[in-house]
């Protein structure tokens, strides 16, 4: 197929726009899937190796932490290479992490395959939403972000119940397995509907600052791990957390003198993408904890199997889901301003109900509240993917899609680096070595605060803030 080219702020023709959505949608949903099976696996695979949930984290960190190096060069790689072509090696890389993870013998070959992972799934997301940025008007973004989503959210629907049962009745090494027949199908849609599209120019990539802002990531982020792992020592931690910050302030240096840095920070000047950005970090410092606190709550404080665990925590996607038709009518009803704020309320209320359930309530009562969460803190996610980019032009689309999908990883990440450091806190504090339901919902209590911080950042975006894409203009 050949390279399409035109105007910087006109989409390439291409397939419908909901067919292009989800063949987008496929690769997502084996990500999300993935996320939600080893997260329910958690306290097995902590079995297995011998070790506990905490230090367990490790495999949800080194994945998210392979992602926020990563992703930064997605941009550049689609640019020059074709976004098809950036997307189809994705699918495979991702796919071939998945193989090795259930073939690993110790904690550090799984830490070592899940970065393996998260190099695939570092071109995966921003790519895919790159694809659509290109393909669609923007008065039909919102309605193809929705549909992009409703494949993506089916991977954590089934993902906890099939992964749990996997995980009681055969072993936690078969929930990798199951990414590659999708991955194989992922990639053959790929090849055969999505358009192949490039940047209108060629530009060479920033290397020097993929190296700076790929290690202050990665130190921030790892020290931050193993701050919340005494194991490893104070020392090493502060070290790896040291050698990040420096990183960081030699980036900010090196990004100054050029026109487009791998991260190019002038990017939050925008008013409607950098509130995004900021609102949307500490929103999802709140959502990414959840991931490692749910299912070891109910597996590890509660005394539940993996398999009842599943059956509990699939249902936050079930609203999640249901929130995907009312996401367009209420935007265009409220606008995003309005909605972010009192949807953000709701939204950081509803991972604090999950620290208040305990082993004792109704199976109803944790599905209502898991339900009705899923459902605000969906429409949330789905206001800020899309009022992010209400003012960046299509020329600059790669750049901004690197920067929001780093922001967007780095934030889950340091959710679960919060929820860590949460939960041994609590734990210190009491004088156990090992967590109980008390420990989780402190630990709930933490992220939950974070989250509630967006709200004030929400109310600074303009009140006619991406109008255009919600059909209000």
């Amino acid at each position: 197929m050949p390279v399409t080219r035109g105007s910087p702020d006109d989409p390439v023709p291409s397939r419908p726009p909901r067919l292009t959505a989800l063949v987008v949608a496929a690769a997502l949903f084996m990500q999300n899937m993935d996320s939600t099976v080893i997260a329910t696996a958690l306290p097995a695979m902590a079995a297995g190796f011998g070790s506990d949930v905490v230090t367990l984290s490790l495999a949800l960190t080194a994945y998210m932490l392979s992602l926020a190096v990563f992703i930064p060069a997605s941009g550049w790689l689609a640019d020059r290479f074709g976004a098809r072509a950036v997307f189809q090696a994705a699918i495979v890389v991702f796919t071939l992490g998945s193989a090795l993870c259930g073939l690993a013998p110790t904690l550090p070959f799984l830490v070592a395959a899940r970065l393996v992972q998260g190099m695939g799934g570092a071109l995966m997301v921003p790519v895919g939403r790159l694809v659509l940025l290109r393909a669609v008007p923007k008065s039909q973004l919102v309605n193809a972000m929705a549909w992009l989503s409703i494949p993506a959210l089916i991977g954590p629907l089934i993902g906890p119940p099939v992964g749990g049962f996997i995980v009681t009745h055969v072993s936690w090494r078969w929930i990798f397995a199951l990414n590659v027949p999708v991955g194989l199908v992922g990639l053959a849609l790929a090849t055969r509907v999505i358009p192949e599209t490039r940047g209108t120019a060629t530009r060479r990539l920033d290397g020097l600052g993929l190296a700076l802002s790929g290690t202050a990531l990665a130190g921030i982020i790892l020290g931050g791990e193993l701050l919340t792992k005494p194991v490893f020592g104070p020392a090493l931690a502060a070290s790896v957390l040291g050698a990040g910050l420096i990183a960081a302030g030699a980036y900010l240096r090196h990004a100054r003198r050029l026109a487009r840095p791998v991260l190019d920070l002038r990017l939050l000047a925008v008013p409607s993408f950098g509130l995004s950005v900021a609102a949307g970090t500490l929103f999802r410092i709140g959502v990414g904890a959840i991931p490692f606190l749910l299912p070891s709550m109910i597996q590890v404080g509660f005394g539940w199997s993996a398999a009842e665990a599943g059956l509990i925590t699939f249902s936050a996607s079930v609203g999640a889901i249901a929130m995907k038709m009312a996401a367009a009518p209420l935007l265009r009803r409220f606008g995003f301003r309005r909605l972010l704020v009192a949807n953000g309320v709701a939204s950081a209320a509803s991972i604090g109900a999950m620290g208040l359930m305990g082993a004792a309530w109704p199976i109803w009562a944790m599905h209502l509240v898991l339900a009705v969460g899923g459902f605000f803190r969906s429409l949330q996610f789905t206001a800020f993917n899309t009022v992010a980019f209400a003012d960046i032009r299509r020329h600059r689309a790669a750049d901004a899609t690197g920067f929001y999908s780093t922001a967007q990883q780095v934030s889950l990440t340091l959710g679960v680096v919060a929820a860590a450091a949460a939960l041994e806190t609590a734990m210190g504090l009491a004088g156990r070595a090992h967590p109980t339901a008390a420990d989780f919902s402190a630990a709930f209590l933490a992220v939950t605060t974070v989250a509630m911080l967006a709200v004030p950042v929400c109310l600074r975006l303009p009140p006619d803030a991406g109008d255009a894409m919600a059909g209000r203009a």
